[in-house]
C-alpha cells in the first residue's frame, strides 16, 4: 500500500491544519466564547461554532486513527492524530464552561426581570 502523503505533504497538512484551528478555533471562536457566552448572546452562533471544531477535530482524530489501522507511515498519522485530539480536548473540554455561562447568563436575566416587577 502506498501513502496517502508524501512526508513534505504531511508536514504541510499538520501545519496548516494546526494554524487554522489555532487562528480560527483558538484565535476566534475563544474569544467569542469569552465575551458573548458571559451575556447570554449569540448563543446558537458561539455553540454552532463549538461544536463545528469538535466535529473537525473528531474526523481528523478519526481519520488519523483509520490511517494507522490500514499501515499508513508515522508521518502520515500524526498530523491527523494531532490536530484532530487538540481540537477536539480543547473545544470538548470548554463545552460545559460554555454551557455554564449561558445558564448564568439566563439565571442572571431572570432575576433581574423578577427585580423589575417585584
Amino acid at each position: 500500500m502506498s501513502a496517502w502523503l508524501t512526508m513534505q505533504e504531511a508536514n504541510v497538512l499538520g501545519a496548516v491544519a494546526g494554524g487554522v484551528f489555532g487562528v480560527l478555533g483558538g484565535g476566534v471562536t475563544g474569544p467569542l466564547i469569552g465575551w458573548l457566552a458571559p451575556q447570554g448572546r449569540a448563543k446558537g452562533l458561539v455553540l454552532g461554532l463549538q461544536l463545528f471544531w469538535i466535529a473537525v477535530g473528531l474526523a481528523m482524530l478519526l481519520t488519523g486513527v483509520t490511517a494507522g489501522l490500514i499501515g499508513q507511515p508515522g508521518y502520515v498519522i500524526k498530523p491527523f492524530v494531532l490536530v484532530g485530539l487538540i481540537a477536539t480536548v480543547v473545544m470538548g473540554g470548554l463545552l460545559p464552561v460554555t454551557l455554564a455561562r449561558y445558564r448564568q447568563a439566563d439565571r442572571r436575566r431572570l432575576e433581574a426581570e423578577e427585580l423589575r416587577r417585584g
